[in-house]
């Protein structure tokens, strides 16, 4: 017998136990439904993301933005490149400081708000949930999120 034979179920990890895979598994679904209304818009689900924390939040610095969607400068950078030639937003640099990027939506972007409207709809109906569920899951993983985010 090899050691692997001779170990208790017990002792492996198991995938029925993790906590995080079923959170993950259903983020994962979430985000696969979005595909089809954020291609009506041209957009990916992070592309979303920033374009909702502009709509409500308006300017601001690439770091700012970056905090808000929990997103590296690495992964960030070549998404707003992105929706720059996409024409939805400007990086603007100011004068004698390369190190801070400014983020402004432009007028399309402003304008694709409208549009964007039906998605958090649109997604709504595809989770099989009651309402009173999904907003206690709501409000248990903003919980999570701020709890964590404490501990950084």
């Amino acid at each position: 017998m090899t050691d692997t034979e001779t170990l208790n179920k017990d002792d492996v990890p198991r995938l029925k136990d993790q906590f995080c895979f079923p959170l993950y598994a259903c983020a994962k679904e979430i985000v696969r439904q979005y595909r089809k209304p954020l291609s009506e818009l041209n957009l990916t689900y992070t592309q979303y993301l920033v374009m909702m924390v502009l709509w409500e939040h308006g300017d601001m610095t690439e770091g700012m933005l970056g905090r808000k969607v929990h997103l590296d400068s690495g992964t960030l950078a070549p998404l707003l490149k992105r929706l720059e030639r996409l024409g939805l937003i400007n990086r603007i640099k100011p004068d004698g400081n390369v190190r801070k990027l400014y983020i402004t939506l432009t007028q399309e972007g402003r304008n694709l708000k409208e549009k964007a409207k039906s998605v958090p709809g649109e997604i709504r109906d595809c989770i099989p949930l009651p309402e009173e569920d999904l907003l206690m899951l709501q409000e248990l993983l903003n919980h999570l999120l701020i709890s964590m985010e404490k501990k950084m």
